[in-house]
């Protein structure tokens, strides 16, 4: 979400003669994340005029991106609290503008926290299986675009230079942990929509109590276990004396709703590394093959190898 490509107040106001949503009074660039250019934008004189998010789509596949529109709006018609798509008024999802593709999403209340405490675990869990029950019936698919076949070439990638930044050790441990992951088999596990990267700055918070999820555009067709590994190493999972109770009460919140299969349980320890290995993947391209960009993050790699390291150890 940092901002890569930069709007005027003359590109918003041109994107919006396209939408039923008021004038454009105000916007502003969101610093967060690492994908996609965002920002907030303010309209009024319209009965739909509000607080909107705009997002320039920076890398993903434009033949993609009607997968995500509809998604969002399925689940958003479906009792998850989750930005609905705005049509434009010929009744289509994306606009162009700079030879880039976008779209406008309501803004739901709430926040985002840096950390979440038991109680907003379990809420958070709750929320994610809201999603997965609420996309069971979306009758659209998308493939797991860091799947195996990413997992090799992009540590084919960067293992060279991993060796020589972060030394022999984390060379060696991505590719001991990529052999172990090819010899494991997860097609049995029950599937369907997945959030893919519900980390704490795409989940929000009112108080104690979860008001919305954002950022779908990791969903893909998963395990729903895959899911909840993601979410618990990027949530969760701090490296501290308290994480297992922080897990309990995750799952407990998930559980409430969807009572996980006993295959799942037995492979949750298991996804949690396959998890680690593919963000500590993910971070280790972005940081050692840095892209430009007006407001950009790059995440620490260390982070994901060390939580890699934490369940490789636990017993």
């Amino acid at each position: 979400m940092s901002v890569y490509t930069e709007l005027s107040e003359s590109d918003i106001k041109s994107i919006l003669t396209d939408y039923d949503l008021g004038t454009l009074t105000s916007f502003e660039g969101i610093a967060a994340g690492i994908e996609n250019s965002n920002f907030f934008i303010n309209t009024e004189g319209s009965e739909n005029s509000a607080r909107f998010v705009l997002t320039i789509f920076e890398r993903l596949d434009a033949t993609e991106l009607p997968y995500f529109m509809r998604l969002m709006r399925h689940l958003a018609h479906n009792g998850l609290s989750c930005p609905d798509v705005m049509q434009r008024t010929d009744g289509s999802l994306l606009f162009e503008i700079h030879g880039k593709q976008g779209c406008i999403v309501s803004c739901l209340s709430g926040r985002t926290l840096d950390e979440l405490n038991e109680t907003q675990l379990s809420a958070s869990g709750e929320s994610l299986a809201q999603l997965h029950l609420a996309g069971s019936d979306f009758d659209e698919a998308r493939e797991n675009p860091t799947g195996p076949d990413w997992l090799a070439e992009n540590i084919a990638a960067v293992l060279e230079k991993t060796t020589a930044v972060y030394g022999p050790e984390a060379g060696e441990l991505l590719t001991s942990e990529l052999a172990f992951q090819n010899s494991c088999v997860w097609d049995s596990l029950p599937d369907g929509v997945i959030h893919g990267d519900l980390f704490v700055d795409n989940i929000l918070f009112e108080g104690e109590k979860a008001s919305g999820i954002i950022d779908f555009y990791y969903a893909h067709s998963a395990a729903y276990a895959m899911d909840i590994a993601i979410t618990l190493n990027a949530q969760a999972v701090l490296l501290g004396e308290n994480d297992q109770a922080r897990i309990d009460a995750f799952m407990d919140g998930y559980e409430s709703l969807r009572p996980l299969q006993e295959e799942e349980r037995d492979a949750l320890p298991l996804l949690l590394r396959l998890a680690a290995l593919r963000f500590w993947v993910s971070r280790l391209y972005d940081a050692l093959f840095p892209r430009g960009g007006a407001m950009t993050q790059t995440k620490d790699p260390e982070e994901y190898r060390h939580k890699l390291l934490f369940h490789r150890h636990a017993r």
